[in-house]
């Protein structure tokens, strides 16, 4: 499973997995971490809005998913 860490100017911790690929884009499962509170939620995202995002930066693949956040 790859992980991805969301670019945060607030400070907030924010990361999403991804569960599966299909043909329109993604499922991820997003996790927000801020003061204490765990907040997950899953979605759909497109291809273009991934690829868009990677492009300018806004989210990059974490080297060990495993590792990076318990």
């Amino acid at each position: 499973m790859k992980r991805y860490s969301v670019k945060s100017r607030t400070g907030k911790i924010e990361f999403f997995d991804i569960l599966s690929e299909s043909d329109e884009g993604f499922r991820i499962r997003l996790t927000k971490l801020n003061e204490g509170s765990r907040r997950i939620i899953e979605e759909t995202m497109s291809k273009s809005l991934f690829d868009m995002c990677v492009k300018s930066g806004y989210i990059f693949e974490l080297e060990n998913a495993s590792a990076s956040v318990a």
